[in-house]
């Protein structure tokens, strides 16, 4: 990001030139006036603004920024670190990247799934789990994890290595519920909007639920609904 902010707007400029010209789109000089869309010309000269300070530095520099602030804040040292341990478990390369102190590390992030005897379990099993995985000719040509745990399960190995294979699959589940919270922190926006502020937990929960998981739920027939709903305690029937 910091390379493309230096040195890469002369590249995108050629880019964008040559798109409008292909196109038949206007390209303004880099050296004239900026006008806005709507203003009048003399209204760039009060302004003394050049195409190329809006265009550079407002435009191209200013999203660039944006971007390297949006990464900073998605990933923070705790956030590096744990990417950094999990790529310790690609098969890539005959297990290149194996490093069985980030290994040990990542599982030091579920301390609800690892205990101490857990950990030291892992540590006895790490030695002989990547000295196996690199002798043994169906491990050879994976390039991602999934494929390493479809193996390791194939060859019956989850069993040998049970804290290995743990771990693995709470690799794998990380990115299936970082999306699930991303969703429903997308949908409490909508949901709960200034005339629902006093909406309580529970109902604000139903709620939710309905909405992220809304394409089951039209799948649902309403008498369905109506009939569970009259079960759950005995109403008065309308004649």
């Amino acid at each position: 990001m910091q390379e493309l902010r230096s040195d890469g707007w002369d590249n995108f400029l050629q880019k964008v030139t040559s798109f409008c010209i292909k196109h038949g789109v206007e390209v303004p000089t880099m050296d004239g006036a900026y006008v806005p869309y709507g203003k009048l010309a003399r209204y760039a000269r009060a302004r003394n603004q050049t195409n190329d300070d809006h265009f550079r530095r407002k435009v191209y520099i200013g999203v660039i920024d944006q971007i390297s602030q949006e990464l900073d804040n998605r990933f923070d040292e705790i956030n590096m670190e744990l990417l950094s341990c999990m790529a310790a478990f690609s098969p890539s390369n005959s297990f290149a990247s194996f490093d069985a102190w980030k290994v040990r590390r990542l599982a030091e992030f579920y301390p609800k799934d690892f205990s101490n005897n857990d950990l030291l379990k892992l540590e006895l099993q790490l030695d002989n789990y990547i000295d196996d995985m690199r002798q043994d000719a169906s491990f050879q040509g994976l390039d991602n994890i999934v494929d390493l745990s479809v193996k390791l399960v194939e060859t019956k190995r989850h069993k040998v290595y049970d804290m290995v294979y743990l771990l693995l699959k709470l690799i794998l589940l990380l990115p299936v519920a970082t999306t699930i919270s991303e969703r429903v922190f997308s949908a409490l926006v909508i949901v709960k909007t200034k005339t629902r502020n006093m909406i309580g937990d529970t109902v604000l929960n139903d709620c939710l639920v309905t909405f992220v998981e809304r394409d089951i739920f039209f799948q649902v027939d309403k008498d369905d609904i109506i009939e569970t709903f009259m079960s759950l305690r005995k109403r008065r029937i309308n004649k």
